[in-house]
């Protein structure tokens, strides 16, 4: 089973995406808090099952880009799928990893995107 790790700091959109995603996978977690997500990915057990992160970022404190950089200092080949505020670009998150997308993501454009990324870059198994 792969999980699929939720940071999102919009209890409203957090819940609505959640939903989405669990209507193909299993095993979706939700965190409200890009400090508490870093917190979870130094957990081998959590880590050992985790295949992609979906990271909505738009309030004050840790920005979605910063939380990238500092996710990938400790799993560099870990998907990342960021839906991207208003004021933010694709050039904001470098790397073949991340993926950008617009917050407005349809719904299954979401789920279409979590599917590709999940089997595109299984990062366990790359060297």
């Amino acid at each position: 089973m792969t999980t699929i790790l939720l940071v999102d700091d919009d209890p409203l959109q957090a819940s609505v995406r959640k939903n989405i995603l669990e209507r193909r996978f299993r095993d979706v977690i939700r965190v409200a808090d890009p400090a508490e997500a870093l917190c979870l990915v130094e957990q081998p057990q959590f880590c050992a099952e985790l295949g992609l992160v979906v990271s909505a970022l738009h309030r004050p404190g840790m920005s979605g880009p910063e939380f990238v950089s500092e996710l990938h200092e400790r799993l560099p080949r870990l998907p990342v799928l960021v839906l991207g505020g208003a004021t933010e670009v694709t050039e904001d998150y470098p790397g073949a990893w991340v993926w950008f997308l617009p917050q407005t993501i349809a719904n299954s454009d979401l789920l279409t995107a979590a599917d590709e990324l999940l089997f595109q870059f299984s990062w366990k198994t790359a060297s």
